[in-house]
């Protein structure tokens, strides 16, 4: 009797034809749908079934117990499978071999665990080698799978298998493992069985049946191991229920000479450039090429070696890459001459690669340029404008070898040989570059908090190659030069210890001593191409209620050369530039520090007067850097005494400067003192009980602008006043403010438009936006101040508990990296409809670091913001991050 569709967790694939198909994933994994799919379309997969993410689910949480029709539909699948392979699991004469592979709706390469050769025993063993002609393939096949089994299914310690080969190599004087013969793999496959004993207190399992479940729950258990734990977390994948298992019949790339095995990317994933890449190793299994232990071979290689094999390849990866319309990343495995693809996915690459490739797809018209722009990640881009070697210096760097360039940008840090110790370095607030012979999954924490990674062995596939170009960690793979001993590096003549400085380029594979200047790029070629695309798609945004087309990008930005370099990466304007860190500049502070101590309203207005020409010219250099662009300048914010001297040197020094006896000056800076200054004398209250700062700051941006729109330079002034809670604040100081204004233009006798607006930081303000608007020309949300205040952390002081919190899940992010949508903003939202109740024109943006953080950007986009303000370096990652965001919400 046929299952209810409902009911069914297991998925055949093979003969042609599968349950499955790719848009499936969520059920079958990406790994089984994509098996699914090759198979549909004709592409030789070795057949087998996929046991499906629900399963995860159900054994996880009901206490390692499986749904009661499970081991029915197992043995039901895998009686299909003995069928169509005319083998049995077992058998004794003609065994099935099969593999069990995990495989979750978002690729985690290396995380979960995989099980080859499944279904040998003592007499299968025997069996196979008397059927394939090839004992000594036989027996390595046996001594791979007791290693295997043992280590994933019963935690048996990896090193012990390893010590017990290189015990038999080193008896025999070889040094590679394909040098064994049958008796050194007969002795290596007692020692293995031995070991086994040792650790699991029973013998290896000899009944097939046992086996297959065996590695089935370790699979499904491998879902919550640390490293895969750890892996979500980096890569923040969430809302998956758990890994599907394939069990996949075997085929065997270590048969003999003429068979091999090999991972391939139908692009380059380093560069994105349309050729076919990719490395292989014969007479090996798929494990030999992936972690390392062999340095493999290129496909030019392959070409030229066995050239009907690499053109039957090259055709089955145009076909992949045109069908799924993305660079796949494929597995394949060479049986006597015979190739078989074991896997394909969407191939993990680098921010360069995958701007590449987007760019060439969209010419090679496979997608749209809306499709490309939804493709390439904020994290992909933010790679693009990682540092490099200053080229003009290069010269005069000597690498010191050259390895292979697995994953671009250039790095520095003190060299550490565990991912342990980066981890710890790290946490202490040093760089770090980590140095392994190989990395493996167990590394991942290691290898997200490093600068750079080079190992010494492995190849452009292998486990740091791959997880680097995820992350974007630039990366050197396979330095053969490289030579590790405990905690020291060995270079040629070289030599490094742990906490020594050494530089990587991941672009070239060159490795350097020491610390080198690193440069930030620019933006050019397809990067520019590809932002141009994203800029199209997000200023022609049309939203309903709101009168102004687009979704502007602006900068936060202080100094001229801050603007500029914002300006040259694509920013509209400027949405916050804070006054106050211009008084902390030499030859101001001091000045601004002698208003502070000043004994009454005449003294300080004396010194105020010195400093409106210092801060006049300030602004002139950032309205010339943004010319017909906005610049919204706040007005000053922080608290008075985090400007005066601290220490009793600097004390006494100002003391000699000013004339102010050290006692008298020691008395007005305890005066200003607070218990909460976050919530204290500061902001627009500041404005209040000094008026005359507030003048000051509004006649020098008003003369500023004047004497540069005098020179043709198109200026858009926006005056911002901080921190207001009432209505009454705002509407105070924006009278004073007009009065310097119409002074101002009336003595410099020209017009230049201008607006005063305020900051929306304080939940009142939030609250009351309906009053406020009424005074105000534009609202900017600082985020960082409403968070603080809705939340009741302290900015400064969270970090204690933020990071424990996010690990029992108490809260799912930092709320001051990412926007808490649903508290802070609903204040936002309110803010807004408020606002636009009294003013539908009124212009809203962001300024606070919410403002380049690509949920919150997308979160400000769905609730009417006209623009998100962000750090020079994230306008980029914003300029994209807002283009998703609109082809997101239009859906």
């Amino acid at each position: 009797m046929a299952k209810d569709k409902k009911d069914k967790f297991v998925y055949f694939f093979g003969g042609g034809k599968a349950e499955g198909k790719t848009e499936m994933k969520d059920l079958l994994g990406g790994k089984g749908a994509n098996l699914a799919e090759m198979t549909n379309i004709g592409i030789p997969v070795p057949p087998g079934f996929t046991i499906t993410t629900e399963v995860c689910d159900i054994y996880n949480k009901n206490n390692n117990k499986y749904p009661a029709s499970l081991s029915g539909e197992v043995k039901e699948n895998l009686k299909k499978l003995e069928s169509l392979m005319g083998k049995k699991l077992g058998d004794p004469k003609d065994p099935l071999l099969v593999s069990v592979r995990s495989g979750a709706a978002v690729s985690m390469p290396g995380m979960m665990d995989t099980v080859l050769n499944l279904g040998l025993t003592d007499s299968a063993v025997a069996a196979l080698a008397e059927m394939s002609g090839n004992e000594r393939f036989a027996w390595d096949a046996y001594r791979r799978f007791i290693q295997m089994y043992g280590n994933v299914v019963m935690g048996v310690p990896h090193h012990d298998f390893e010590q017990e080969l290189a015990s038999v190599k080193k008896e025999k004087g070889i040094e590679e493992d394909t040098h064994l013969d049958v008796d050194d793999l007969k002795k290596v496959v007692a020692g293995y069985k031995k070991i086994y004993r040792k650790h699991t207190k029973e013998d290896f399992p000899q009944e097939p049946e046992k086996q297959l479940w065996g590695a089935v729950d370790a699979v499904f258990g491998s879902w919550d191991n640390p490293r895969a734990v750890k892996y979500r977390a980096i890569h923040s994948i969430k809302g998956l229920i758990g890994t599907a298992v394939n069990v996949q019949s075997m085929v065997f790339g270590n048969y003999g000479e003429d068979s091999g095995t090999g991972v391939c990317f139908t692009r380059d994933p380093s560069t994105g450039k349309n050729v076919f890449y990719g490395e292989y190793l014969m007479n090996a299994q798929g494990e030999d090429v992936v972690a390392g232990i062999r340095t493999p071979q290129t496909l030019a290689t392959l070409k030229r070696k066995h050239p009907e094999i690499y053109n039957e390849l090259d055709g089955m990866r145009l076909r992949l890459e045109k069908h799924y319309r993305d660079m796949q990343d494929m597995e394949f495995t060479i049986q006597e001459g015979k190739l078989y693809v074991l896997q394909t996915r969407n191939g993990k690459r680098t921010g360069m690669a995958a701007v590449k490739t987007a760019v060439d797809m969209v010419g090679e018209k496979l997608i749209s340029k809306e499709e490309a722009v939804s493709r390439v990640t904020p994290d992909q881009l933010d790679q693009l404008l990682h540092p490099m070697i200053d080229p003009k210096l290069k010269r005069e760097y000597k690498a010191l070898t050259r390895g292979l360039n697995a994953s671009p940008g250039a790095a520095s840090g003190q060299i550490v040989f565990t991912a342990d110790h980066a981890e710890e370095w790290v946490a202490a607030g040093k760089q770090v570059l980590l140095v392994r012979k190989e990395t493996s999954p167990d590394d991942i924490g290691g290898m997200h908090v490093a600068q750079g990674i080079l190992t010494s062995t492995g190849g452009m596939t292998s486990h740091a190659a791959v997880v680097a170009r995820g992350m974007g960690t630039p990366c050197v793979a396979g330095c053969k030069d490289a030579v590790i001993s405990g905690k020291s590096l060995t270079v040629k003549e070289s030599t490094f210890k742990e906490g020594d400085w050494v530089s990587i380029d991941g672009s070239t594979g060159e490795v350097f001593a020491g610390k080198l200047k690193l440069i930030k790029p620019k933006i050019s070629g397809d990067f520019a191409k590809f932002l141009s695309w994203a800029d199209e798609i997000r200023m022609s945004a049309v939203r309903k209620n709101i009168k102004e087309k687009g979704f502007r990008v602006r900068t936060n930005a202080d100094l001229p050369g801050d603007a500029k370099l914002a300006r040259d990466f694509g920013a509209q304007g400027i949405g916050l530039t804070r006054t106050e860190h211009m008084f902390f500049d030499e030859g101001k502070l001091e000045i601004f520090q002698e208003m502070i101590i000043a004994e009454d309203l005449e003294s300080r207005k004396k010194v105020v007067k010195r400093l409106l020409p210092l801060q006049r010219k300030d602004f002139a250099g950032i309205f010339k850097a943004m010319d017909g662009l906005p610049v919204t300048i706040r007005l000053l914010d922080p608290p008075l005494h985090e400007f005066v001297p601290k220490t009793d040197a600097e004390i006494k020094a100002f003391s000699v400067k000013s004339g102010v006896p050290v006692k008298k000056l020691k008395a007005k800076i305890d005066s200003l003192h607070e218990l909460n200054p976050m919530l204290g004398h500061r902001g627009c209250r500041l404005g209040i009980t000094y008026p005359e700062i507030y003048d000051m700051q509004v006649q020098a941006i008003m003369e500023a602008a004047c004497d540069v729109a005098k020179k043709n330079v198109k200026v858009y002034p926006e005056i911002m006043i901080p921190l207001i809670g009432t209505a009454e604040e705002l509407r105070r100081l924006r009278e004073n403010a007009e009065v310097v204004v119409k002074e101002v233009l009336a003595k410099k006798k020209i017009k230049v438009k201008y607006w005063i607006g305020t900051m929306i930081e304080i939940p009142r303000a939030a609250l009351t936006a309906d009053k406020v608007a009424e005074v105000a020309d534009f609202f900017s949300y600082g985020t960082n101040d409403l968070t603080q205040m809705t939340f009741g952390y302290s900015r400064d002081d969270a970090g204690v508990f933020l990071p424990e919190y996010i690990e029992k899940g108490v809260l799912e992010k930092d709320p001051f990296q990412a926007l808490d949508q649903e508290g802070v903003g609903q204040l936002v939202e309110m803010g807004i409809a408020k606002g636009r109740s009294v003013s539908p024109d009124l212009k809203v943006g962001i300024c606070g670091e919410h403002g380049g953080e690509p949920s919150s950007i997308d979160f400000c986009y769905r609730v009417g913001m006209n623009y998100v303000s962000c750090s020079p370096y994230r306008v980029p990652i914003a300029r994209l991050a807002a283009a998703q965001a609109v082809l997101r919400n239009s859906k």
